[in-house]
């Protein structure tokens, strides 16, 4: 059955959708983007309704992946997560993390990749952590274990307890030893790892300040 389009209105509270009449009475409402190839007089079949309302689902839904990713990188298991909350279709999603991985905008590889960099310059953590962060986040083990391989977990113990020191304030090496290995446990670092990194800090503090007690 076609119907038609008597007057097309832009919402009063959304600028970006537009209220769609069809003989006479309010139809429906399509995002600006849907709306733009239709017309007043314009007759419009049923079948193309239900394409429109589609699409425009659609549009609504990308809109809320870009606005997702709108404050930093996210994982395709994060965003399809954010899409369920707001009750999107799983083949609408698909369909938007099709899109976004066109457009470069989604990509697990360089997600993983620039976690662990952010991570080794920021907050220095052992591999065990930053797998168990990366799986949290929705990524293939493939993936992890690509973005980890080069992990040194030596220099990044030894980084973690370096950033760490400013907030020792002790001479005491006993004292020194157990919040600093207490902390690298924390970032999940083994004690194999941890020893040597905190004589190496405990050792370089001595050499700036050698007044401290062991």
């Amino acid at each position: 059955m076609d119907h038609k389009i008597t007057a097309l209105k832009l919402q009063k509270r959304n600028l970006q959708r537009v209220n769609v009449y069809l003989d006479g009475e309010f139809a429906f409402g399509l995002s600006r983007i849907v709306a733009a190839w239709l017309a007043v007089d314009q007759q419009i079949s049923d079948e193309k309704i239900a394409l429109l309302q589609a699409q425009d689902v659609f549009e609504i839904a990308y809109e809320q992946a870009l606005n997702f990713l709108n404050y930093r990188q996210r994982s395709q298991a994060e965003v399809r997560k954010n899409l369920q909350a707001h009750q999107v279709p799983d083949q609408v999603i698909a369909s938007v993390l099709e899109r976004l991985e066109v457009n470069g905008l989604v990509n697990d590889q360089s997600f993983a990749q620039i976690w662990v960099e952010n991570r080794i310059e920021f907050r220095p953590r052992s591999k065990k952590a930053l797998v168990r962060e990366l799986r949290q986040r929705g990524l293939d083990d493939e993936i992890i274990d690509q973005a980890v391989e080069q992990v040194d977990e030596d220099q990044q113990a030894y980084q973690a307890a370096v950033k760490y020191l400013r907030k020792l304030n002790t001479d005491e090496w006993q004292e020194f030893r157990q919040r600093l290995t207490n902390y690298l446990l924390r970032r999940g670092f083994n004690f194999d790892v941890i020893k040597p990194a905190v004589h190496k800090v405990w050792e370089e503090k001595q050499t700036t300040n050698p007044d401290i007690k062991d």
